[in-house]
């Protein structure tokens, strides 16, 4: 029996060494760069393809780089790639579009999205993401639910429910993107930050729709951003409450004529006003009406608008070193 058990162990043992021993003899075998291109010079013409190519838990970053081309497919990278990066050749030539929408079959919400991230540390750039189902009800663009996710000159193609912020505890940084929609297009529970954004409001609703969790001091922060809207809309909100302790905050933004005097909506229930936090500093533009908002909503004072940096919200405020965000 003892020289039976020895045997399995000594077996064991000389297949973890030549599993060890072709990982090692073959670097190949984990790539850290690949490249998409639907002219088929890259090493794969569809980004799923590639994403499943990826190591899951890599020890290195892990770069994708995207040619221009229109990726007609519906992409998902799990919890279990981390780390990894999307660049774009072209922000208007490298299109991620797909067309589901919730009611398609059996399909909700949360499953209708074109592309789904989930990997934590996860960066993008210079890509356009689409849903091009049309105003078809709920039909998400991007779903993202992991956290330190960066997205810098993406643009945002949808309308309602254009991108979902999931994740209680995700951190998000989109900077210089366009983002477009209807109805709630910029909704969930994650804390995300808006920088030198542009703010495209499609029809006669709501920008943001927040469920930020009781216990977390930022939900949605656009600093520095650009609100604009098409000729068919002249009333857009910029947000309501869709659970009770919803956060909204617009800094420094350019607010077009066609926002509603009072701002903010609760959603048809006044037990809303008590909990929610939606505010403005120093915003300019022709929608911009202290005077007229919401008396349940906030005018932040200075001393209150200087706690939202990017340090304080995203990152370790006691930290010295570099953060995630900076670019």
């Amino acid at each position: 029996m003892k020289n039976t058990i020895r045997l399995k162990y000594i077996l064991f043992f000389l297949l973890v060494t030549q599993l060890f021993l072709a990982q090692t003899s073959n670097p190949e075998k984990y790539k850290y760069q690949f490249t998409v291109a639907k002219d088929g010079s890259g090493e794969f013409k569809y980004i799923q393809d590639a994403i499943d190519a990826m190591r899951k838990f890599p020890l290195a970053p892990i770069t994708l780089y995207i040619k221009n081309g229109v990726y007609n497919e519906k992409i998902e990278l799990s919890a279990n790639n981390t780390d990894v990066t999307f660049i774009g050749e072209s922000v208007d030539k490298t299109i991620i579009t797909y067309n589901d929408y919730s009611g398609r079959g059996k399909m909700g919400t949360f499953d209708s999205y074109t592309a789904k991230i989930s990997g934590n540390r996860f960066r993008a750039e210079n890509i356009t993401f689409e849903n091009s189902a049309g105003r078809v009800g709920q039909a998400v663009t991007l779903y993202v639910d992991a956290d330190k996710a960066v997205f810098k000159n993406c643009k945002f193609l949808g309308n309602q429910d254009t991108i979902y912020h999931g994740g209680e505890y995700s951190r998000q940084f989109f900077t210089d993107c366009h983002i477009e929609g209807t109805t709630d297009f910029i909704f969930g529970p994650a804390t995300a930050v808006f920088k030198n954004c542009t703010i495209f409001g499609k029809a006669n609703s709501y920008i943001t729709a927040p469920n930020t969790p009781k216990d977390k001091e930022f939900g949605f922060v656009f600093l520095d951003c650009k609100v604009i809207v098409n000729e068919e809309v002249d009333k857009l909100y910029l947000g309501r409450p869709w659970r009770a302790w919803a956060k909204s905050v617009f800094i420094r933004c350019e607010l077009p004529k066609q926002i509603a005097a009072e701002a903010w909506d609760n959603w048809g229930n006044a037990d809303n006003e008590k909990t929610a936090f939606f505010a403005e500093y120093e915003c300019t533009g022709e929608g911009f009406k202290p005077k007229e908002r919401a008396a349940w909503t906030h005018q932040l004072k200075k001393s209150e608008a200087e706690k939202y940096t990017l340090k304080n919200i995203l990152g370790n405020p006691k930290s010295t070193e570099k953060e995630w965000y900076e670019l």
